[in-house]
């Protein structure tokens, strides 16, 4: 059963952000009305009330974002963190200073709701790793992006 945890990150949540390798579910809809997901590894928070992404400026994610505004990200993670944010997405850097095709969106918090289950614990979060050499050099410039826009929004 959800459980309403406010409008603040959590503090488990903020460190499972920190370690950058979570991935979070972006859940968004289309003009039409059809839902769609993305998977979103590229993500560091902003203090406990917003969530900076890395998003490609061609995928069907941001352009919903970007119309829609509204948006639900879902985090399951190691330890029975279970979280889905709801938040107010506003485009903060396009594009990104560290490549062309690549958005900084901001995703400010607007609630909070635990996910945990009484009949079942989250063991391990989605695990995933670089495909090549020059993807994780793009992916740790772009980490580092949203750190330094999170420092000094």
């Amino acid at each position: 059963m959800a459980k309403h945890v406010g409008v603040k990150l959590p503090e488990d949540l903020i460190d499972v952000l920190k370690k950058e390798k979570a991935v979070a579910v972006l859940a968004t809809f289309s003009e039409k009305g059809l839902p769609h997901t993305t998977p979103i590894q590229c993500m560091y928070p902003k203090g406990s009330e917003s969530i900076l992404i890395s998003i490609h400026k061609d995928h069907t994610g941001y352009h919903n974002m970007v119309w829609q505004k509204k948006v639900m990200m879902c985090f399951m993670e190691e330890g029975d963190i279970a979280y889905s944010v709801l938040g107010r997405a506003g485009v903060v850097r396009a594009p990104s200073q560290v490549h062309p095709l690549m958005n900084v969106v901001r995703i400010d918090v607007i609630d909070i709701k635990s996910d945990q289950s009484v009949l079942t614990r989250v063991d391990s979060g989605v695990r995933w790793s670089y495909t090549s050499a020059e993807v994780e050099e793009v992916c740790v410039s772009l980490l580092n992006e949203l750190k330094e826009l999170a420092r000094t929004l």
